[in-house]
């Protein structure tokens, strides 16, 4: 679209002011020191100078009455040139018409007052009242020259005498209706008619341009004609002012600052501010006056032409005020019907204030102008005078003779007018209403053809061109009323939410902003519909397009009032949705209106469809439900941080023995999927599954960090380096020397309580250490993430609200029954996992003391199992008391694994502290029958008895092998290992390779048979031990 700037950016538009009583500049620049009446008074004199020789300002012919049907010229020279029209008769005499007609009025479209000649009528008293009328007097009708006499005094601006009549009433002449009009004085008229007479006694032909007129009343107006002295200096001063003003403030002939007679008029004229000047004949300062006078006023080659009110902008002024004498001063919307004869004497002045024709008609369209905005408009035929005289600017404006002072007139001229009337345009839903409505018929004509008149062809010369060179104005009308809709649109639309602003900004984030939308949407379309039946009806004839450029605007003003609501919104609510939702149907609204109104365009309204940037609501919902999805993750992952951080796996409470984060995070996924399906919206598969996944990546972190609790090998004691036995080491210097455990870094004493185990005690305790118990915290979270994920998975899944055939294909994509299976996979190995931890930490570090460290130590029969069984039955208690019932099972299980684990780990790899007999066998597998039993009696079949028995397998393998002779175990050893290396059979000389540890002990495995025969206080196995693999002896 083509920007628009406003002309008040010109210099000579910058320091305007505005006409009183209305909001119009005023384009013809700034006159300091003189105020309107004393203007008026002033354009007064020149135009009854000017006239002088014309009838009824002190001609000598005769008054005759002369009406236009009775044959005449009619010749005219234009609407405003103030043609020769009625009462100018054929021998260029002054006439009186009784029943006027104007072709200036037919031209501009005015009409005719058609009131009955009596109406303006004046009547003069004879020679029976015992006096002497001055010399052709406005008033008194009298038309002779005459010299002194007291002239008969009438109401100011009335023209009827206060005393009956002695003569008929006659029409008034063109002199008198201008007095009237001019509101000036019969006073100020005598002193007039008297000083012009006084001046021109023998020079009947001299022109008014060679007359200084304010020196002239100056020279002959004495004090004795005013009322008091002090009128007589107010009068003074006028006249004085007026010579400032025109040779030393405006001169059409720019005036050195040094000359000489400049500066004496100065100094006469601040003399007067105080006290009058004398004008005698004899006065030196008179004399002085009168010689700085003629010397600035006669500065040019023509010594017979006196320039003194023809610089601008006084001369301007002057001609203003002369023209807005056509209007009625009974009812100033109306123009005199002898609109022809006034612009035809006004014509004379124009050689005094330097007026051409094309300056006439620029300030006879501005005073039309003007004139219809200070009647408060009640007359459009102003209106309409003023656009008709445009035609007569606009054919001057094209013409190659411009003159500068012309071209600035012109462009400050019309900028006045133009911009009065934009901003009426720019904003005519305030302006304009249904009983107006048409007055923006009479103004945007007006409005276009200025602005095509200045965007044509006006060259504005700004300063001297080598200082800042031209300025081309350039501001096409084909798009100013698309200008002028949007503009209007844009601040009707403002006004409608002026007053929610300050609410919105109160309220931004609560329910009030969303009601104030959707008033706002409601109003928008009011606004849209009141538009198409009001106004785009008219401004259709100039643009076609008018009510889809409307439409267009008001499409884009809600749009940003919209963007602005939901900028910065993260959390998509009931009332956001239905913003969005009213939002989109006001958008549809719209949208039919462009394509209603764009049917006989080329393009069909393309055009403007395309400038609908689409609100895209349905877009804006997902954005924002994803956003919101995004937040929703972002507080369950926040949760997630700080339980990493600080969590320390403590129950929540004795009915939720579980960690307290993970309530905190499931109650955030419950909360997010409960108002997730509250929204109002069409929730889609899509969407769930967003959702869930983003879920389920959470969900699998915390398990995972749940999980991260170490190792069970973190807690298997170092084995020991293999040995044979020593049958004559002595078994208290062997206690002291075994290997201690390095499984943990935990203090072995920090047991449950921290209170020492008492193996052999009536009532021991639990060993169970705050870290396992810890553990136990874990399982029941894994559990309890389970149970919750199942629950989660039913809402999201059955929930009626998503939509059935979006469910069907995604799942048979995935060809999946739950949301979380990925995360329910990860919570049964987090467990297996966390509960093979916990048993080992139970078994080996817990338990330490009762199982690795005292069982079989020194001697078999004096260090059973059974005060080991008393505190596992305890710790094993104490396990079910804390886990939750579905993590029982895994849990002894794992525990069952651990203390299976712990024997075989006494029995291969117990230190220097252990040597078994063959014997033995039957003590330990009696002690390994008592450890099953208590898993298969322990927690009402928690672990089912082929479970165990399935377990104990290995450790009773071993047994088994501890039963055999020394030689068979040998042989076995041999057979096993030559198999498992690969060599066959042994050879002479050759050595039996020594088999690796790999932990995995059965009865068949090499290693495990080696360790029986390490442990076997046999001499027989201490031979073959120490011949096969050099094994030392312990020490």
């Amino acid at each position: 679209m083509v920007h628009h700037s406003r002309r008040e950016s010109f210099s000579d538009m910058a320091n305007s002011v505005v006409c009183p009583d209305t909001d119009l500049l005023w384009p013809f620049g700034k006159l300091d020191g003189l105020d309107r009446d004393e203007i008026r008074e002033t354009a007064y004199e020149i135009f009854f100078a000017a006239c002088r020789s014309s009838p009824g300002f002190g001609g000598r012919t005769a008054l005759t009455f002369y009406s236009k049907h009775n044959g005449g010229d009619n010749q005219g020279e234009g609407a405003g040139g103030g043609g020769s029209g009625s009462g100018f008769g054929s021998l260029g005499r002054k006439e009186v018409v009784t029943t006027p007609t104007s072709r200036v009025k037919r031209a501009l479209g005015l009409k005719m007052l058609k009131r009955s000649p009596s109406r303006r009528m004046s009547t003069t008293i004879g020679t029976a009242l015992g006096a002497k009328s001055a010399p052709s007097s406005p008033g008194n009708g009298s038309v002779g020259g005459g010299g002194g006499g007291s002239s008969l005094h009438i109401s100011q601006g009335a023209g009827f005498l206060t005393v009956p009549p002695s003569r008929p009433r006659r029409p008034l002449t063109s002199a008198e209706i201008m007095r009237q009009q001019m509101r000036v004085t019969e006073q100020g008229d005598t002193r007039l008619r008297k000083t012009l007479t006084r001046t021109l006694v023998g020079q009947t032909g001299r022109g008014a341009e060679t007359i200084i007129l304010p020196l002239e009343l100056l020279r002959h107006v004495k004090t004795s004609e005013f009322s008091d002295a002090h009128e007589y200096q107010i009068w003074q001063r006028r006249q004085l002012k007026v010579l400032e003003a025109g040779l030393l403030l405006h001169p059409s002939i720019p005036l050195d600052k040094t000359n000489n007679f400049a500066m004496r008029l100065r100094e006469i004229i601040r003399q007067s501010e105080t006290k009058p000047i004398d004008t005698g004949k004899s006065s030196e300062t008179m004399s002085t006056l009168c010689n700085a006078v003629v010397s600035l006023a006669c500065r040019n080659a023509n010594q017979d032409v006196c320039h003194w009110s023809d610089g601008y902008p006084l001369n301007v002024h002057l001609y203003v005020a002369l023209l807005q004498s056509i209007f009625d001063i009974r009812d100033e919307t109306l123009v005199l019907d002898e609109i022809d004869e006034l612009l035809e004497l006004m014509k004379k002045t124009w050689s005094m204030l330097g007026i051409t024709r094309p300056v006439h008609n620029l300030c006879f369209t501005w005073v039309l102008f003007h004139q219809y905005i200070v009647t408060s408009q009640m007359e459009p035929d102003l209106l309409g005078a003023s656009h008709a005289m445009l035609a007569e600017v606009a054919n001057d404006a094209k013409k190659s003779d411009r003159e500068a002072l012309y071209v600035k007139l012109l462009t400050s001229t019309l900028a006045s007018m133009q911009g009065w009337t934009e901003k009426r345009l720019l904003s005519y839903h305030d302006y304009f209403q249904r009983g107006n409505v048409g007055l923006i018929e009479n103004l945007l004509p007006l409005a276009l053809s200025s602005s095509k008149i200045v965007g044509e062809d006006v060259t504005i010369s700004q300063g001297s061109s080598q200082e800042k060179g031209d300025v081309k104005l350039v501001d096409s009308s084909g798009d100013r009323v698309d200008y002028y809709i949007r503009a209007s649109i844009k601040n009707s639309f403002s006004k409608v939410i002026e007053n929610m602003k300050t609410k919105t900004a109160v309220t931004e984030e609560g329910e009030e902003a969303a009601k104030m939308l959707l008033e706002l949407s409601k109003e928008t379309e009011e606004l849209a519909l009141r538009e198409r039946e009001c106004f785009s009806p008219i401004l259709k004839r100039w643009y076609s397009v008018a009510a889809g450029v409307a439409s267009v605007s008001l499409h884009q003003c809600y749009g940003s009032i919209l963007m602005q609501y939901l900028s910065g919104r993260s959390t998509i609510t009931k009332e956001t949705v239905e913003v969005l939702q009213t939002a989109g149907k006001l958008e549809k609204v719209l949208v039919q209106m462009v394509a209603e109104e764009s049917e006989e365009c080329e393009d069909g309204g393309k055009g403007l469809v395309r400038e609908m940037v689409p609100y895209e609501v349905d877009s804006i919902i997902l954005r924002l439900l994803k956003q919101w999805t995004e937040e929703k993750l972002k507080a369950v992952h926040e949760c997630l941080s700080r339980a990493k951080e600080a969590e320390t796996w403590n129950p929540k409470s004795k009915s939720e023995p579980y960690a307290q984060s993970a309530g905190e995070l499931m109650k955030l996924a419950k909360d997010a999927i409960d108002e997730f399906f509250d929204i109002p919206i069409g929730i889609t598969e899509d969407l769930v599954h967003d959702l869930a996944e983003g879920l389920e990546q959470l969900f699998q972190e915390y398990t995972a960090f749940v999980a991260s609790c170490g190792s069970k090998q973190s807690y298997i004691p170092t084995l020991p380096p293999l040995t044979r036995c020593n049958r004559d080491s002595k078994f208290v210097k062997l206690w002291k020397k075994a290997t201690p455990c390095t499984a943990s870094g935990e203090d072995l004493n920090n047991l449950s309580g921290g209170a020492p185990v008492i193996a052999d005690g009536n009532h021991p305790r639990p060993s169970t250490s705050r870290g396992t118990q810890r553990l136990y915290i874990r399982l029941n979270t894994l559990h309890f993430l389970s149970t919750q994920l199942h629950s989660l998975n039913k809402a999201l899944s059955l929930n009626p609200k998503v939509l059935p055939a979006a469910r069907k294909r995604y799942r048979e994509r995935t060809n999946s029954s739950s949301y979380f299976d990925f995360t329910q996979a990860g919570i049964e190995t987090a467990c297996q996992h966390v509960s093979e931890v916990a048993a080992y930490r139970l078994i080996f570090l817990d338990s330490y003391s009762v199982f690795y460290e005292s069982l079989y130590t020194g001697d078999v029969a004096n260090a059973r199992i059974k005060p080991a069984l008393r505190i596992l039955k305890q710790n094993l208690t104490l396990m079910t008391a804390i886990l939750a019932d579905r993590a029982q099972a895994l849990a002894m299980r794992e525990v069952m694994k651990a203390s299976f684990e712990v024997v075989l780990t006494v029995l291969l790899a117990g230190g220097h502290s252990r040597v078994f007999y063959r014997s033995d066998h039957e003590l330990i597998e009696e002690d390994f029958e008592s450890l099953k039993k208590v898993y298969c009696t322990c927690g009402e079949g928690l672990i089912p008895e082929e479970v165990v028995d399935r377990e104990a397998e290995t450790v009773e393998g071993v047994i088994q092998l501890m039963s055999q002779p020394t030689e068979q175990l040998m042989e076995d050893f041999s057979i096993v290992t030559c198999e498992s290396s690969g060599m066959g059979l042994v050879g002479a000389g050759q050595k039996l390779p020594m088999p690796p540890t790999t932990g995995r002990w059965n009865r068949s495995d090499p290693n495990t048979i080696l360790r029986v025969l390490c442990y076997r206080d046999d001499r027989v196995a201490n031979q073959f031990l120490k011949k096969s693999f050099q094994l030392g002896k312990r020490r």
